[in-house]
């Protein structure tokens, strides 16, 4: 069985949403659905390797690129025509993504 991870990175543009508390999911592909909720993982920039806060994983479920919503977008902060570009230049071509819910837990 693979150890839950204890890291997740984000776009250092979207660091300050996840500190916020404003985004509340992340959209992955399968390569990063193997968080467990309930534990609790430190946030860094991707670019910067900043160390920004820590978010409790909630939930990790399946759903496919096109059933993405104005709810998840919403939950993203992000428009989600912005949502869907981003998600399709990191993943392309795939249709089978992952929602991984969280909760801020405190800031750095």
């Amino acid at each position: 069985m693979q150890e839950a991870p204890t890291t997740i990175t984000f776009f250092d543009f979207l660091t300050p949403l996840v500190a916020s508390g404003l985004k509340t999911i992340t959209i992955r592909d399968k390569s990063e659905n193997h968080y467990l909720p309930g534990t609790c993982v430190e946030v860094f920039g991707l670019e910067s390797g900043r160390s920004v806060c820590h978010i409790e994983i909630l939930s990790v479920k399946p759903i496919k690129f096109n059933d993405l919503n104005e709810f998840h977008a919403q939950q993203e902060s992000l428009a989600l025509d912005k949502l869907q570009q981003i998600i399709g230049e990191v993943y392309p071509n795939t249709e089978q993504l992952y929602i991984i819910s969280f909760k801020l837990v405190n800031v750095n």
